[in-house]
C-alpha cells in the first residue's frame, strides 16, 4: 500500500519514466516510484503538466491541493476506475428518498455524536470533570432517532457539538478560551487547527472513497453540492472525534502546539510551515497505527477503517445489510 507524499517547498512535479519526479527550486531532484504512492498533497506553489496528470491518473493517484493559509483548494480526481451501474442508481435512490436518506444520516449522526462523547468519557476518567457535558450530550442523542427532517437531525447534531466544543476549554491543558467553533474563515488559532486537521481528515476520506465504487458527490447528511464531495463530508463526521480532534488533543496537551506554531503577523491564523510539517507527520502516524478489529478479527489500521465504513454503505445501499455507524469500542 503506497504513502502520502506531502509536498512543502516549491517547485516541480514531473513524470520520468515510471517514476515521480520532483525538483525543488534549487534543482535538487527526488524520484519517487509510483507504486509507493497512495495520494500527493501540494503545500506550496507548484508546477506540473498534463503528461503528470495523465499518469498519476492511469494509476489512481489523487493530487490534493492546499494554499499558503493551509486552506483546502481542491483535489484532482482521476478518471474513475470502478464503475458500478446499480449501485450509482442505488445510492441516487436512497438520496431522493427522503425516508431512507434520514435512515442513512442518523446513523451518520448516532455514531459521530458516540465517537465524541466516547472523547469525553476518555478524558472524564483522567482528572478531567466533563460529567455534565456528557450528560447533556448523552440526553440530545436520545432526540436523533426521533428527528422527522435532515434539518432537525442537523440541529440536535449542532447542539452535541456546541457542548463538545465547550468541553474543549476543560481537556486541553493550554489556556484557548474556545467559546465556538467558527470556519469559512477561521477566527482564532483553535479554530484555524481544527479547519485544517479536519480538512487532512476529509482528504483522507476522497482518497478512500475513490479506492470504492461509490459516488463521492452523492450523499445524505450533507446536503450535495457544487464543487465538492459531500459523501467525503458525511463519513468524515464519523471519523473526525477518533482521528482529528485525538490528534489536536494530544499535540495541544503535548505542547507539540502553542501560540508559537501559527504566524503572529496574519492575527495568528496561519500555521508555521514547521507546525504544518509536524501535524501531518503525526496524523501519518495515527492513521498508520493499529486496532484488533472485532468483525473482522484482524489488526486493521486507522485509516483502513474509513474504507471499511464505506464498505458497510455499499451492503446497506446495494440491500444485502443494514447500515451502522463505526463507533469507537475500545
Amino acid at each position: 500500500m503506497g504513502q502520502s507524499f506531502y509536498v512543502y517547498n516549491g517547485g516541480t512535479l514531473s513524470r520520468k519514466d515510471n517514476t515521480v519526479q520532483f525538483i525543488t527550486c534549487d534543482g535538487t531532484k527526488r524520484d519517487i516510484p509510483v507504486e509507493n504512492i497512495s495520494d500527493i498533497y501540494v503545500m506550496s506553489e507548484m508546477t506540473f503538466n498534463t503528461a503528470l496528470l495523465n499518469f498519476l491518473s492511469q494509476h489512481g493517484i489523487i493530487v490534493h491541493f492546499f494554499n499558503y493559509y493551509d486552506f483546502y483548494t481542491g483535489s484532482f480526481y482521476p478518471k474513475e476506475q470502478l464503475l458500478a451501474g446499480r449501485l450509482l442508481i442505488s445510492q441516487v435512490e436512497h438520496y431522493t428518498d427522503s425516508e431512507k436518506r434520514l435512515t442513512i444520516a442518523q446513523k451518520l449522526i448516532d455514531a459521530a455524536s458516540f465517537n465524541i462523547y466516547r472523547n469525553l468519557r476518555y478524558y472524564n476518567v483522567r482528572e478531567k470533570d466533563l460529567s455534565g457535558h456528557m450528560a447533556e450530550i448523552e440526553s440530545l442523542r436520545k432526540l436523533i432517532y426521533k428527528t422527522c427532517k435532515i434539518s432537525e437531525l442537523m440541529g440536535v447534531e449542532g447542539n452535541i457539538r456546541k457542548i463538545y466544543y465547550n468541553a474543549w476549554n476543560i481537556v486541553v491543558n493550554q489556556q484557548i478560551d474556545f467559546e465556538k467553533r467558527v470556519k469559512n474563515p477561521p477566527d482564532n488559532e483553535i479554530n484555524s487547527l481544527i479547519s485544517f486537521v479536519n480538512t487532512l481528515v476529509y482528504t483522507k476520506t476522497l482518497s478512500e472513497v475513490y479506492k470504492t465504487q461509490l459516488n463521492p458527490t452523492i450523499s445524505y447528511l450533507h446536503e450535495p453540492g457544487v464543487r465538492r464531495f459531500s459523501l467525503c463530508l458525511d463519513i468524515s463526521e464519523i471519523f473526525k472525534p477518533l482521528i482529528a480532534d485525538r490528534l489536536i488533543f494530544s499535540m495541544l496537551n503535548k505542547n507539540q502546539i502553542s501560540q508559537k506554531s501559527f504566524t503572529p503577523g496574519l492575527d495568528y491564523l496561519h500555521l508555521t510551515k514547521k507546525a504544518s510539517q509536524t501535524i501531518v507527520t503525526e496524523l501519518e502516524k495515527r492513521l498508520a497505527a493499529t486496532i484488533k478489529h472485532r468483525e473482522l478479527g484482524r489488526s486493521v489500521s486507522y485509516q483502513y477503517l474509513i474504507r471499511l465504513e464505506l464498505y458497510k454503505l455499499i451492503k446497506h445501499l446495494i440491500g444485502e445489510k443494514e447500515y451502522d455507524g463505526f463507533k469507537i469500542w475500545w
